[in-house]
């Protein structure tokens, strides 16, 4: 079997997103992988759960620790459709994760209408002093066509 790539896993993270959104959520996937296996894929359900925690990379890391049995996720990367907010970073730092590959930036998040605070993850990493490793803008382009997709839906809802 052909070992996959990152593209691969944010395809995935990017087709997630799209249920969500046909679903009524907003334009945020995650896929968590460790050693070449996807362990989680979610997408964003704070609208469904009404809990505005329910981020697509806290549902995602919340499955991978829960299918892993533990909270350390050294090991593991986690591909994002766009920049993790502050909780996420968080959450992602907490969790031990490896390496965070992201493809919109939190600016288009906000210029989507999106109440983002505006701290971006290597601020938050340098201030922190984590040692996540970041990827930033990858497949920049499909990712920010969620947010297009997501903008041309009736009745979207931001938070």
């Amino acid at each position: 079997m052909k070992p996959k790539t990152a593209e691969y896993y944010m395809d995935l993270a990017i087709k997630k997103a799209h249920q969500g959104v046909k679903k009524g959520q907003t334009p945020f996937g995650a896929c968590v992988v460790k050693k070449g296996k996807v362990v989680a894929l979610a997408h964003n359900i704070v609208w469904k759960t009404t809990d505005i925690t329910a981020h697509a990379e806290i549902t995602a890391i919340r499955r991978a620790c829960r299918t892993l049995k533990t909270i350390d996720l050294r090991g593991c990367v986690i591909y994002s459709t766009c920049e993790p907010c502050p909780m996420c970073f968080s959450a992602c730092h907490w969790a031990r994760i490896s390496k965070v590959v992201y493809g919109a930036a939190i600016k288009d998040a906000k210029h989507f209408g999106f109440h983002e605070l505006t701290i971006s993850c290597q601020k938050m990493k340098q201030s922190g002093r984590s040692p996540v490793k970041l990827e930033k803008g990858f497949l920049y382009k499909e990712n920010l066509e969620l947010f297009r997709f997501w903008s041309r839906q009736k009745g979207k809802k931001t938070y």
